[in-house]
């Protein structure tokens, strides 16, 4: 596979699992008998799942090494958070899904940076 096809890959992984996680999360908040109904802890990992969405659309967008490198240690932060916090909640597909958006991060930080050449007038 092409390294872009690659690098797609491991976004479209990174985006389903915060996706996935995000609405498990929500359906635990919101539907009687999960347990966990209006707790903070099951509003705050359905949060918690925006806020890693959107550090994958800035990871996909860095084009240097070590700002690629920085966002990626932080969203592996929010992956593992997001993942312990829905074991305590005992939510094991949220944790299940951080785990395949773990899979998604390591493909996006092993595919090479695409290099933009800017023209100087």
């Amino acid at each position: 596979m092409s390294d872009s096809r690659m690098s797609r890959w491991g976004i479209i992984l990174l985006l389903l699992a915060a996706v996935v996680g995000f609405a498990l999360a929500l359906y635990a908040w919101l539907t009687p008998l999960t347990g966990v109904t209006g707790t903070i802890g099951a509003l705050g990992v359905a949060l918690a799942n925006i806020i890693l969405a959107v550090l994958a659309f800035i990871l996909r967008a860095c084009s240097g090494r070590g700002s690629r490198i920085s966002w990626g240690i932080i969203i592996l932060l929010g992956l593992f958070g997001i993942g312990f916090a829905a074991l305590l909640l005992h939510q094991w597909v949220i944790t299940a899904a951080m785990v395949v958006g773990l899979v998604g991060l390591i493909i996006m930080i092993n595919s090479p940076v695409s290099h933009k050449k800017f023209a100087r007038a």
